[in-house]
């Protein structure tokens, strides 16, 4: 906290009114003119930037708010000769503001933490084959990258030769990955293979960490719904102050006989402990506190809003591929003509599905002189790729197609399975297997315990989803989806005035992410899906998620804390002020202590 303070300008203004501030109760006690000084001083340096805040607030949105009725509180009490008590108002407030700045730079230095892993500078492999030491940021699609081994991968790319690489920073996942010649790489990895180089596919700003970073500074600029609120509210309450003050004043100065100094007095009281500064304080250091706990813990939340609506979800929808299983197939048989074969390779060379990175796995060193490479490769979301008359994709796509009941039959429904078609007519088939994710077993038993319905959507036959739903336990499974028909379910249980949660990683999950009123992408997933997320799992842990409704429940049991405490100090302080029973610097004392307590009570949530 002292580092904090002393590196900002504000925080070296709050200590020097603080040494002006003890000055000034020194000299008071030997009576004189220079006490006085002192806490002018003090309040020169204290309320310096709440002033400043006050006057450019008011005039960007035309409306006041609760740094103009500290300051003019302070004045108040100055022009009635009450310095000290001016000084120490602004003393407490200047210290609240700079520890809620404090907890705003605490959220970003944790998340900033967790995201420091990825090299600054690169080793790039010029023409002359000579290597040279550039920051990443300079580094363009195409370039050639020298990465050795044990070193931290400096960018995105494709890797030039097998390697073996520890993708733990990323997914969580401990044993190191297998990646194959052609095979994107991440920046903030580790090489734990061989020396390689690698073709940068993606510039810095677009890397997966950096739209994880991105996507945290944004999150901390989208308040929440109950900060959006509050802040609606505080415009309107100040300016009722603002009116009922000065009549304050003249009715007591009119009709209650007291003098003008004593209804003055009483009317800066009533400023300083009717200011909302514990109320606005109530959410948005307690949301940035959660958001930065759950950064440390793997999750990213995009915004304040999708944290305090976490722990609402009455019903959550999962993909199974990359969510509940690991999404690691491998090959297990496959009946398929050799030249479509070498097509098949071709194509799924051209995807980054598991699906299509298993079977390029299972047939390396094809021989693909024969193939048109001329001739696009076509993705279609959540059904499979398409080049010419060449079809790939699941058994359902190739509804009314001959002989795909010979090809059925031929094939262990548990399995997860393609069939490849050419010119309309089924030739072939591959059968692959997948692993279940053992965390999500327990996350799923975790939110069922909290009375949240998982129901599993899977684009996989109705054999695989029975056995996937079997051994998580999911509440329902709906196989054979297309993406249209996860959207088709979300919509319905909304309709049912169900809050609903999906969880996906493919690009056939993005839609249902973006119609889902909580959107969650595994770090690991496409970046399409990344972005239409609320919420990212960074290291494909599903318990995670689990830990972060946990923390969205204690978010907004703090919240209601917080606001219940602040509204109780206002109203229990204005009716003491009212009977006469509260002086100037009790009411300081009280209301900006409320305001310390409940920013206090919301950085509770970064442990």
């Amino acid at each position: 906290m002292l580092k904090f303070l002393s590196n900002t300008r504000s925080g070296q203004f709050l200590v020097i009114g603080v040494f002006f501030t003890i000055i000034g109760f020194i000299l008071n006690t030997m009576g004189g003119f220079y006490s006085s000084i002192s806490f002018y001083g003090a309040i020169f340096f204290l309320g310096f930037f709440s002033a400043k805040k006050a006057v450019t607030e008011t005039i960007h949105s035309k409306a006041p708010n609760v740094d103009l009725l500290m300051v003019l509180a302070a004045l108040g009490a100055c022009l009635i000769y009450y310095e000290s008590e001016g000084a120490v108002l602004l003393l407490i407030f200047a210290g609240s503001e700079a520890l809620e700045s404090y907890a705003t730079n605490k959220s970003k230095s944790a998340i900033s933490e967790l995201l420091s892993h990825v090299p600054s500078t690169a080793q790039l492999l010029k023409d002359n084959d000579e290597v040279s030491e550039v920051p990443t940021e300079l580094l363009k699609v195409g370039d050639i990258v020298v990465v050795s081994k044990g070193a931290q991968i400096p960018i995105d790319g494709y890797s030039d030769r097998k390697t073996q690489i520890n993708e733990s920073s990323l997914t969580g996942e401990s044993m190191p990955v297998e990646k194959e010649k052609g095979a994107e790489v991440f920046s903030g990895t580790f090489n734990e293979g061989n020396a390689f180089h690698l073709e940068v596919n993606k510039t810095s700003d677009q890397t997966v960490f950096s739209n994880i970073i991105r996507m945290v500074e944004e999150a901390q600029k989208s308040p929440s719904k109950i900060s959006k609120i509050i802040d609606r509210f505080e415009t309107k309450y100040v300016l009722v102050v603002l009116i009922m003050v000065p009549l304050f004043i003249a009715s007591l100065y009119y009709f209650n006989g007291y003098s003008f100094e004593e209804a003055f007095y009483r009317g800066m009281v009533l400023l300083t402990v009717a200011s909302p500064c514990a109320l606005v304080a109530s959410a948005t250091p307690a949301t940035l506190s959660a958001i930065s706990n759950g950064a440390k813990n793997g999750v990213l939340v995009k915004g304040g809003a999708a944290m305090e609506s976490l722990n609402t979800m009455d019903i959550l929808y999962s993909d199974k591929t990359g969510t509940l299983t690991f999404g690691d197939f491998r090959v297990l048989n496959y009946e398929i003509p050799e030249d479509i074969l070498n097509e098949v390779v071709y194509m799924e060379q051209q995807s980054n599905h598991p699906i299509a990175n298993a079977i390029v796995a299972a047939f390396e060193n094809r021989n693909f002189k024969d193939i048109d490479t001329s001739e696009p490769v076509e993705e279609i979301a959540g059904q499979g790729v398409r080049k010419g008359a060449i079809e790939i994709g699941k058994p359902s796509t190739f509804i009314g197609y001959p002989d795909k009941n010979y090809y059925l039959d031929k094939v262990v429904e548990e399995n997860t399975t393609i069939f490849v078609a050419k010119s309309n007519e089924i030739v072939g088939y591959i059968s692959l297997s997948d692993e279940i994710r053992y965390e999500a077993i327990e996350a799923v038993a975790g939110f069922q315990k909290e009375g949240i319905q998982v129901v599993l959507l899977t684009g996989d036959n109705e054999m695989v989803a029975s056995k996937v739903a079997k051994e998580v336990k999911v509440n329902d499974y709906v196989a054979n989806c297309l993406p249209e028909d996860k959207i088709k379910h979300i919509l319905k249980s909304q309709r049912n005035k169900k809050v609903v949660g999906m969880v996906g990683d493919g690009i056939n999950d993005a839609p249902a992410l973006a119609n889902a009123d909580i959107g969650i992408a595994m770090g690991s997933g496409s970046s399409v899906a990344i972005e239409s997320a609320d919420v990212v799992i960074v290291k494909n842990d599903l318990a995670k998620l689990l830990y972060s409704y946990h923390l969205s429940k204690r978010l907004n049991r703090i919240i209601k804390q917080n606001i219940f405490f602040s509204v109780s100090v206002i109203i229990l302080l204005m009716i003491l002020n009212l009977l006469g029973y509260l002086d100037l610097p009790i009411g300081v004392v009280f209301h900006e202590g409320s305001t310390i307590l409940v920013i206090l009570n919301g950085l509770r949530l970064l442990r």
